[in-house]
């Protein structure tokens, strides 16, 4: 498992690399991930996606994924 620090790194990597697309590639990869089967994996993107929704709300983006 990566640590927190991490995922905020990843998080705020994947926002600033996909801007306004990276829902849909994060969505993209934890599909593919959970296709694999690789659960671990698609657990990952989804702790980055709650901390990308984060992000975006403290940059007062407003688009939220819930």
């Amino acid at each position: 498992m990566i640590s927190d620090r991490e995922l905020w790194a990843c998080a705020s990597h994947v926002l600033e690399r996909h801007g306004r697309h990276v829902d849909e590639f994060i969505a993209e990869r934890t599909a593919d991930l959970a296709a694999k089967g690789d659960e671990a994996g698609a657990r990952t993107w989804l702790a980055i996606a709650e901390r990308v929704d984060q992000l975006r709300n403290v940059a007062g983006d407003g688009r939220s994924r819930h």
